[in-house]
C-alpha cells in the first residue's frame, strides 16, 4: 500500500485468520487489535486474545514509521518494553500489504513474508472475500498452506 489514512486505520479490528507464529503459540481465539493514534504520530496497539484455559491475556505494543523515505504502510512495530525502544532489533516490520477502500478489511505482512494477519472489522468474513484475498496475498508470494482462521466467539 503506498499510503494510509492512520485515523481511519485506528480504531478496532478482528484477526480473522494468520500464520503460525511464536508470539501467539498460547492464543486459542477471540484475537483483536486496537490501534490509537497519539499525538506523536505513534500508534499504540492493544492485541488482547483467549488463551486455551479461557484466560484472556494482553500484549502492548507501538508503531512508528520506519524512515522519512518509507510510506506510513510500512511502519515499524515493537512490543518490548519501552526502555528497550533505543534497540533496532526490537522493532520489527508491520507491513499493510492490502487494505480494503472503506478500510473495513486489512492484511498484515512483512518482506520476508513469515507472518500474516488477516483483520476485518468484524469478527467473521464471508468465504468469497476470504478467497479474493487469499488469491491476492499468494500472489504476493505468501504460503497459505499454513494459514490459520482464527476462532472468534464474538
Amino acid at each position: 500500500m503506498p499510503s494510509v489514512d492512520l485515523k481511519r486505520y485506528s480504531g478496532l479490528w478482528y484477526e480473522i485468520a494468520c500464520l503460525p507464529n511464536r508470539f501467539q503459540n498460547d492464543c486459542a481465539g477471540d484475537v483483536t487489535a486496537t490501534y490509537t493514534l497519539l499525538d506523536d504520530g505513534e500508534i499504540k496497539i492493544i492485541n488482547p486474545c483467549r488463551k486455551e484455559d479461557g484466560e484472556m491475556k494482553e500484549a502492548e505494543g507501538r508503531a512508528r514509521r520506519a524512515s522519512d523515505n518509507q510510506p506510513n504502510s510500512k511502519p515499524k512495530v515493537r512490543f518490548a518494553p519501552a526502555f528497550l525502544s533505543f534497540l533496532p532489533f526490537v522493532w520489527g516490520d508491520y507491513w499493510i500489504v492490502d487494505l480494503a477502500p472503506d478500510y473495513s478489511i486489512a492484511v498484515i505482512g512483512e518482506p520476508n513474508r513469515h507472518y500474516l494477519w488477516v483483520l476485518a472489522r468484524t469478527p467473521k468474513l464471508d468465504e468469497t472475500i476470504m478467497e479474493k484475498i487469499s488469491g491476492r496475498v499468494r500472489g504476493m508470494g505468501y504460503d497459505l498452506g499454513r494459514l490459520i482462521r482464527t476462532k472468534q466467539t464474538h
